[in-house]
Order: structure tokens, then sequence, then C-alpha cells
């Protein structure tokens, strides 16, 4: 069997309505016959455990994560990143906060500890704004739910190109 090649990373939390985005298309993918080159896991806000996975040396990372851009809810958005997160590690802007996770903190302590990843994609999906009186509910909003599917369906096909090697077109 192959060692993985890409992680999908599933990021949110299922506290937060619709951050639980990431969360339950990895969730839903792991689920899904996917190449052994393939290692999909639903991380929550556990940035810790992200930033040791980024040490095992995947090529290709992809971060699956509710993305606040200004769109209609449930837009879905293929990004291709900063692969060093935004810049060097320092030492206030490593921590980890083990109550949440933030992915530029995550990328640079990784990359603190010598984690090097080739790509690094992130599939988002707009959230609906969050409701300051109810901020805390589980539950995807109808849109972001019905967006899960199709980003499973956008993520595989992103898959099937990194794999055969093919230019990805991002915008």
């Amino acid at each position: 069997m192959n060692r993985p090649r890409i992680l999908v990373a599933g990021i949110g939390n299922i506290f937060l309505g619709d951050d639980a985005f990431g969360v339950e298309v990895a969730q839903r993918l792991a689920q899904r016959l996917l190449p052994s080159e393939v290692r999909v896991v639903d991380f929550g806000i556990r940035g810790l455990d992200l930033t040791y996975a980024l040490l095992e040396g995947y090529e290709t990372v992809i971060f699956v994560d509710a993305t606040p851009r200004g769109g209609q809810t449930g837009s879905l958005y293929l990004l291709e990143l900063d692969r060093d997160g935004g810049g060097e590690a320092t030492e206030t802007g490593a921590e980890i906060n083990p109550h949440g996770m933030d992915p530029v903190k995550v990328l640079r302590l990784a990359a603190s500890m010598g984690a090097r990843v080739d790509r690094l994609f992130l599939v988002g999906c707009e959230p609906a704004p969050l409701d300051e009186a109810n901020d805390m509910h589980m539950g995807l909003s109808d849109p972001v739910e019905a967006a899960v599917e199709e980003a499973i369906g956008l993520i595989k096909t992103l898959l099937g190109q990194l794999l055969r090697s093919e230019r990805i077109g991002v915008p």
C-alpha cells in the first residue's frame, strides 16, 4: 500500500452552526472509496493534531472549512494558498489555542517544526452570518447543508487532477 500523499483536513467547530462545514464534509468523504494516496481526517478544532499530521510528509494538503468571503450563503470556493501559511513562525505567532483552530498559525508552527507541503488548497463554503444572540448552535444552515455533497464532488475532482498531476486552474 502506498503512503498517503494527500491530506484532506476538515476544520471547524460543530457547536458554531455553519462553522462545522469542514467537519461534515470530512466525515462524509471518509465514508467514500478513495485512492490509497489520500487520507481524510476530521480535525475539528484540534490544531495541534493537524500540526503533527502536517509533519508526516504530505505533498498536498486540502483544507475544508467555512470561509466567509462576502458571497451568498452556501457558495463554494476553491483557492490555492500560500503553502508557508503567510510567513515564518514567531514566538507568539505560532501558539496554538486548544479551544479553536487558526489554520495560519497551524501552518506556521508546522513549518517551524520542519513540515513542508508542496501545494495547499482550501475548499471553502460561505457560511450564514452568525447571530450574535445565538452564536452557539449545532447543525448547518440549509444552503450550507446543500453545499456539502457539491463540495465532496469538487474535492474528488481535485484529487483526481492532483493524482494525475494535471495543471489545476484555480481562480
